[in-house]
């Protein structure tokens, strides 16, 4: 993609998601994601139902009478975004290739964040780590992570994840929320670092797939690559056997992948790239908003 391509894309990507995160989801955004903490504003006098753990001792023994403590949400929130950059995101063979449709994400993400005044930063990864943008507020910043996704060059082509949180929950000290988006086509075992981060850090998981990822097309002998590996093999794809072991395959993952997020009590929600992944956000966000 030249630059003008890349700008021109940029551009109608920023126009998209942030009116998405305008109009939509700034509410829901607001609600799904409360803030890192409680931080003391005042204190009162006691009323009939209040925690007696809030009391402050010291105001009250001055007093005669018994004072509680005030807080309020700290509203400002630091929001990661760990996105996969494998070989497998150039596949599209039906709606968008993967990666338009994960920076359309990713974007849509920062723009809802930064209407409630979040940093924003960013992690690329493949089998390896690829790129660390640190935090920071403002719509310059959060353009340069969409053209960076748009563009990027991975070094590696195959996928990580657990990789990827342990080098998350290093660098990040702070508490922050954090988006894991990814096709979660990774024959690794990501659940013992995914526990640890999730205790660390807020951690959502959005995985974006293409449906041709899930079952195999009856078209007879065709030649197939592996876009993490580079390797490539003909199958015969009209062999009913061939194609029910490809879907099984995919099942038994999709299983493991499921089980894994919610053993370790990570939000998660799928879209594929020929669906409106406004809804699957949406239901993400109304999901954890009323809890």
């Amino acid at each position: 993609m030249d630059a003008k391509d890349l700008i021109k894309k940029v551009r109608k990507i920023e126009i998209k998601t942030r009116g998405l995160s305008q109009n939509i989801f700034a509410g829901e955004y607001h609600s799904a994601f409360k803030g890192r903490g409680m931080m003391f504003s005042e204190v009162r006098e006691y009323q009939y139902g209040d925690d007696i753990r809030d009391i402050d001792w010291n105001v009250t023994a001055r007093h005669n009478h018994p004072y509680i403590k005030v807080y309020e949400e700290e509203r400002e929130l630091t929001v990661m975004l760990l996105v996969d950059v494998s070989g497998s995101r150039y596949f599209g063979a039906e709606g968008m290739e993967k990666r338009e449709m994960i920076a359309e994400i990713a974007a849509t993400i920062a723009f809802s964040a930064s209407q409630n005044n979040d940093k924003i930063g960013a992690l690329f990864f493949s089998d390896r780590i690829e790129k660390f943008i640190p935090p920071q507020k403002g719509k310059k910043h959060i353009l340069l992570i969409i053209r960076e996704l748009l563009d990027f060059k991975p070094e590696g082509r195959g996928t990580d994840i657990g990789a990827a949180l342990r080098y998350f929950a290093d660098a990040m000290k702070k508490r922050c929320t954090t988006f894991l988006v990814s096709d979660f086509i990774d024959e690794h075992d990501y659940s013992k670092p995914l526990a640890v981060a999730r205790n660390r850090h807020d951690v959502i998981a959005l995985q974006v797939y293409d449906k041709r990822d899930t079952q195999m097309p009856d078209v007879g002998l065709m030649r197939v690559m592996d876009l993490e590996t580079g390797a490539d093999r003909w199958i015969d794809t009209s062999s009913k056997r061939v194609r029910s072991a490809y879907s099984r395959w995919w099942y038994d993952r999709q299983q493991r992948m499921a089980e894994t997020l919610r053993s370790r009590r990570v939000d998660f929600a799928s879209v594929a790239t020929d669906e409106d992944y406004v809804r699957a956000l949406m239901g993400l966000f109304k999901n954890r908003g009323t809890r």
